[in-house]
C-alpha cells in the first residue's frame, strides 16, 4: 500500500523531503525501490545469498549514517557505488582471512599499503564523484556506474555525443585531480 502511495513521486523529491524533514521514512521510501538492485549486486560480487541479504541492510544502514552528512544528488548512482565498495572491501577482506589461514602472512600475498590506499581511493572517489559540476556527474555516473554506452547517454540526457564524451572525459580528469588533492591532505 505504501509504495503504490509513493509511486508518483521521484527519487530526487523523496531525497529531498528527507533532507528537509530528516525524516528516515522518505529514505526508507527511497531504500525499497533500490532493494532488488542492491541484492542483485550483491549476489553479483559475493556469490552468497545469506551475506548479499546482510550487505543490502549494511548497506541500508550505510545509506541513512552518510545521507544524514552528505548531500547527494544523483542517489541511483550513489546507492550502486555504495553496494559495490561494500561487496569489493568483503571480498578484499576475504582474500586476506583465507591467505593467512593458508598460513601466509598478509605481505607474503598482497601489499597492505596498497590494499590501505585502494580503500582510501574508494572514499575519495565517492567524494569526488559529488564535487562534479552536474553536467560531469551524469555522464560519468551514467558511463561508469552504469555502464551506460555514449549512445545512452545521448538518449537520457539529450547531450550531443560531443558533450558526452567532453563530459566524460573532463569528468575523468577532475576526478583524478579531486583525488590527488584528498590525498595530499590526508
Amino acid at each position: 500500500m505504501i509504495k503504490k502511495q509513493f509511486d508518483n513521486i521521484s527519487d530526487d523529491e523523496l531525497l529531498e523531503r528527507f533532507y528537509q524533514s530528516n525524516n528516515n521514512e522518505w529514505l526508507g521510501i527511497l531504500l525499497q525501490r533500490y532493494t532488488l538492485l542492491l541484492f542483485g549486486t550483491c549476489m553479483k560480487y559475493l556469490k552468497d545469498e545469506t551475506k548479499a541479504r546482510d550487505t543490502v541492510q549494511q548497506i541500508f544502514l550505510k545509506a541513512i549514517h552518510e545521507l544524514s552528512k552528505y548531500k547527494v544528488t544523483y542517489f541511483k548512482s550513489w546507492i550502486y557505488m555504495v553496494a559495490k565498495n561494500n561487496c569489493l572491501m568483503q571480498l578484499r577482506n576475504k582474500n586476506i582471512i583465507t591467505d593467512i589461514s593458508e598460513q601466509h602472512t598478509i605481505e607474503d600475498s598482497f601489499d597492505v599499503e596498497e590494499i590501505k590506499l585502494k580503500e582510501i581511493d574508494y572514499n575519495f572517489l565517492e567524494a569526488s564523484i559529488d564535487e562534479l559540476n552536474k553536467e560531469q556527474k551524469l555522464c560519468v555516473s551514467l558511463f561508469y556506474l552504469q555502464k551506460k554506452s555514449y549512445n545512452e547517454i545521448v538518449a537520457a540526457t539529450n547531450f550531443t555525443l560531443m558533450q558526452v564524451k567532453s563530459h566524460i572525459q573532463n569528468g575523468k580528469r577532475n576526478l583524478k585531480i579531486l583525488i590527488e588533492k584528498k590525498r595530499m591532505q590526508q
